[in-house]
């Protein structure tokens, strides 16, 4: 019999730290007593009553809906500037711009929030733009936090490419923004996925930025949900979050069941090429037996 060891026995306390408080918060939202921490039995009414919870459910409205153009903001903006940093490999302050994608990575979050609120501030007493801090605001400091991310996981995806298919597209005659877009963007389909799911959950989950851009009617769901925990967890909190996590776990599972069934394809067409390649080659056509050869009479 195998030992338990010590690796094995760290790896189940480790599951246990991470996954344990949440199945007792999705336990903990069926409980039927407003006290959190006094069982009263199950129910279900905290997740009826989230349809009468107006500003809750528009807090996780507002905040998927910035989560969503941050996504996509932060995908374009990133892979531009991970594709300049890996294909432009000479001009003048290439270094400097290398530290300012970067930046956001290291910087806390309260400097790059106070920046961001001096900078809306300062424009708009100068050009009157923006007149109130809202969703925009919130979603230009998540893109410019998130792209940084999405840059760094690009970039690693385009220094391990082959350029010898993009080098052969163009002696072809593709133009650059052909191979681009038909050859290169493919090929880096699965970092730009996981970019975008990256950026979409740090904005979903983002309290910091949000709280120093945001104005009146533009509170996210962090932010409505820390403020209500100051109060007291209340049990619609724990449905909201019980909730999101039956999401993720279901866009998780449905990825990685996609993905595998499209790997077995992959693996069940290569075997099939393979076993008919073979098959041709031990296989000799009719009509092409060798000629008996002729004898001298």
């Amino acid at each position: 019999m195998k030992r338990f060891g010590f690796s094995k026995l760290m790896l189940v306390l480790g599951l246990l730290f991470i996954y344990l408080p949440m199945v007792i918060l999705v336990i903990y939202s069926f409980n039927a007593s407003k006290l959190v921490t006094v069982w009263g039995g199950w129910s279900v009414k905290w997740y009826v009553g989230l349809l009468d919870n107006s500003q809750l459910m528009g807090s996780v409205m507002r905040s998927l809906e910035i989560a969503l153009y941050t996504a996509i903001a932060a995908v374009a903006l990133g892979t531009l500037a991970a594709f300049v940093l890996t294909r432009v490999t000479r001009f003048k302050g290439r270094t400097l711009f290398g530290g300012l994608v970067t930046a956001p990575l290291v910087m806390p979050e309260v400097i790059t929030g106070l920046s961001l609120l001096l900078l809306f501030v300062a424009m708009a007493q100068m050009i009157g733009w923006p007149q109130e801090r809202g969703i925009v605001t919130i979603w230009i400091a998540h893109t410019t936090f998130c792209a940084a991310y999405v840059a760094v996981v690009v970039s690693a995806r385009l220094r391990e490419l082959d350029l010898s298919i993009e080098e052969a597209a163009m002696d072809l005659g593709a133009r650059p923004w052909k191979v681009f877009f038909l050859i290169t963007i493919p090929m880096i389909a699965p970092s730009l996925a996981a970019g975008g799911m990256m950026s979409f959950a740090l904005s979903l989950d983002d309290l910091v930025l949000a709280s120093f851009v945001s104005g009146p009617g533009s509170t996210t769901l962090p932010m409505e949900v820390f403020s209500a925990v100051r109060l007291g967890v209340k049990p619609e909190i724990n449905a909201v979050a019980s909730l999101i996590l039956l999401s993720v776990s279901l866009v998780t599972f449905m990825v990685w069941f996609f993905s595998r069934r499209a790997e077995m394809r992959r693996r069940r067409a290569i075997q099939q090429a393979i076993e008919e390649s073979a098959a041709g080659n031990w296989k000799q056509p009719e009509g092409k037996r060798p000629a008996a050869a002729s004898t001298p009479v």
